[in-house]
């Protein structure tokens, strides 16, 4: 069973559109998705509703802090 005490968001939300032959796609963050506590479902919360283009749902993986040393 994963823990389910944190409010980090378990998965951040993103619309990407492609871009143009050889260019990356573009890729803006729009919600994030909250496990339940029973560990059997998740809540997305979006931000924003894309009209074009196509959600990702990936990992949340907090950034390390740096030291200030």
């Amino acid at each position: 069973m994963t823990d389910t005490t944190t409010k980090a968001p378990a998965y951040l939300v993103y619309m990407v559109r492609d871009g143009k032959e050889d260019d990356q796609g573009y890729w803006m963050k729009v919600g994030a998705a909250f496990r339940h506590k029973d560990g059997k479902g998740i809540n997305i919360v979006l931000d924003a509703l894309p009209i074009d283009g196509r959600l990702i749902v990936r990992q949340y993986e907090p950034k390390k802090k740096q030291s200030t040393l």
